[in-house]
């Protein structure tokens, strides 16, 4: 897939990061200070057989899975899987209570729009605790460095769209930063981990991607060798 160059930063290819994920212009401030309650692991639901028949990593909602699913809106409320299913990463992240903080970062490098471009993508985005687990201090201060928070973002996104059957078949993939290594997959269904960390809700369908919402922020260079 071609990869598109962030205009004002020089990086290519969209540092989607999405991270659901995603985020739109006028929706979750990056000054907030909520974060998602932690997932609750008795709300558990099994990894499905993907319902895709054509390979090509497009998810439904019956593919969900994940301890952290039961936390997303229900119906079509705003952050619901029926409601984000039909909009672009970005916007529909943007509505996910489990990525405000990850919202906030895309919001902050202005990739809102090039992430929504992208015509098929899998976005791994860290879900609120795992930005808070760097400390307000250091994530504000990422957000004030738009050229040293677009490649951590970048490690987040694939430009190819895969669901979990597609990962755990791949057990490597490239990220949009591919100075900063493969992505290594591990397991699969529930046990699946993205770079040692774990997917909290996963197979989340958008219009332009497939969403794995995770427990840890992803650092590239960590599979270099």
């Amino acid at each position: 897939m071609s990869k598109l160059r962030v205009a004002g930063i020089g990086f290519t290819a969209v540092t989607a990061l999405a991270l659901a994920a995603c985020s739109s212009n006028d929706s979750a401030s990056s000054g907030s200070s909520s974060s998602a309650p932690a997932p609750a692991p008795s709300s558990s639901m099994s990894a499905p057989m993907s319902s895709a028949a054509s390979g090509d990593g497009v998810t439904t909602n019956a593919d969900v899975f994940g301890p952290a699913c039961s936390q997303l809106p229900q119906g079509s409320a705003p952050g619901s899987l029926d409601s984000m299913g039909p909009q672009p990463v970005a916007s529909a992240a943007s509505t996910n209570p489990l990525l405000t903080k990850l919202v906030a970062a895309v919001k902050a490098t202005n990739l809102v729009d090039t992430l929504n471009s992208q015509q098929a993508i899998t976005v791994f985005a860290p879900a609120d605790p795992a930005f808070e687990a760097l400390g307000e201090a250091k994530f504000t201060e990422l957000a004030g460095k738009p050229d040293q928070l677009a490649p951590i973002l970048q490690y987040h996104v694939v430009g190819k769209r895969y669901d979990a059957k597609g990962l755990e078949s791949a057990k490597s993939v490239e990220s949009l930063n591919t100075a900063g290594g493969p992505v290594k997959i591990e397991g699969s269904g529930e046990n699946m981990t993205v770079n040692g960390a774990k997917i909290l809700c996963g197979n989340i369908p958008t219009k332009n991607a497939t969403v794995f919402v995770i427990d840890k922020v992803l650092t590239p260079g960590t599979n270099k060798n």
